[in-house]
């Protein structure tokens, strides 16, 4: 600690409060020195009220009752004594001492105050005027505290706002993400297994080419219109569309079909509401499985069963295939833990046979 950097506003403080504490010992008549010096000691430790919070409070408060207390014996009494020193002090020591100090500091500061007023037999003016300053000191010193608590409180809030906005912008690119992915993969996957059936069958059968090209061209329609709703829910041009759930499963599976992929679907239970998270993420993911069976798996089947309980909601996706001994979690994957995740659920991958587990909450 540093005694002599002080801020400038301190050191103004402590030069005006000195100067107003000695100036009545040494004008109109020069006080003893021991008097000049309680003057000095009244006054001088504002300097350090910061950073010496107690020391400073308790040398101004002693001086300035031990020179209370002495001013009857002088020869000439000062024309003007305020306790100017430790009425900083009190408003400091109000603003910044914790609690537990404060109440013992209130304790001495009103036993200082009584023992300078009653034993040298003040007036009831000269009470009245001590105990008022001393009161208003204390109450701005409170009122500081509650400012600067309040000011706290308001840049927390601040804060927090600022880091909610930042999770919420950080997740809507996460989901913005996904989405871009799903679409992407999933239009270009069917896509690709359409254009390269199709040179297959385009002399001996003519017809199915046709609908392999045309499945072609209304998946490529659908990825630029979904697409086109993403962009322009970026630029804030377009309302956000409601994404394809559980009730359009039907249309993925048909089109999954025209692609060359056998998708066998069975559903237990009773099916249930569930909340537009857990509906998007079980398209979701029925759909990047879809997808890279096609364009992985060497079968050309895949079962998908949804099972409803009364609390959650299970999709399991399987190609039924020999799995992969080198199997690793790659974008989508991911993507699909982190939707199912993000809505409450859970995601497992079993690569023998490749089943796609997700157990998504309802309600």
């Amino acid at each position: 600690m540093n005694l002599l950097r002080v801020p400038r506003a301190d050191a103004a403080i402590a030069s005006v409060v000195t100067a107003a504490t000695t100036m009545p010992v040494l004008v109109p008549h020069v006080q003893p020195w021991w008097v000049v010096a309680l003057a000095l000691t009244a006054s001088v430790p504002v300097l350090w009220r910061r950073t010496l919070l107690v020391p400073a409070g308790l040398v101004t408060g002693l001086s300035m009752t031990a020179f209370a207390l002495v001013q009857g014996q002088l020869a000439h009494k000062p024309f003007l004594l305020v306790p100017y020193g430790p009425l900083v002090c009190t408003y400091t020591f109000a603003a910044l001492a914790p609690t537990v100090l404060r109440r013992i500091g209130v304790g001495l500061l009103t036993a200082g105050v009584l023992l300078s007023l009653i034993l040298p037999h003040e007036n009831f003016e000269t009470f009245r005027s001590v105990v008022t300053a001393y009161v208003a000191a204390y109450a701005l010193g409170v009122g500081a505290r509650a400012r600067r608590a309040q000011r706290a409180v308001t840049e927390e809030r601040a804060l927090r706002l600022r880091e909610e906005r930042a999770a919420a912008v950080a997740e809507e690119r996460t989901r913005i993400a996904r989405d871009m992915h799903d679409i992407v993969t999933h239009s270009v996957g069917l896509m690709v297994v359409q254009a390269e059936a199709g040179p297959l069958v385009v002399r001996g059968d003519p017809a199915k080419a046709e609908a392999a090209f045309e499945a072609i061209a209304e998946t490529g329609r659908d990825a630029v219109g979904q697409l086109r709703l993403i962009l322009g829910a970026l630029r804030g041009t377009l309302a956000r569309e409601p994404q394809p759930g559980l009730d359009t499963l039907a249309d993925l599976v048909e089109r999954t079909r025209h692609a060359g992929l056998d998708v066998v679907v069975e559903e237990r239970g009773t099916r249930l509401p569930v909340s537009t998270a857990a509906d998007i993420a079980a398209y979701r993911i029925v759909q990047e499985c879809l997808t890279n069976v096609l364009r992985h798996a060497a079968v050309r089947t895949a079962r998908l069963c949804l099972t409803w309980s009364r609390s959650t909601l299970t999709v399991e996706v399987a190609d039924g295939g020999g799995g992969d001994a080198d199997f690793r979690e790659g974008h989508g994957i991911v993507g699909m833990r982190e939707r199912a995740g993000a809505c409450g659920g859970s995601l497992t991958v079993d690569p023998r046979g490749f089943t796609v587990t997700a157990t998504l909450p309802i309600g």
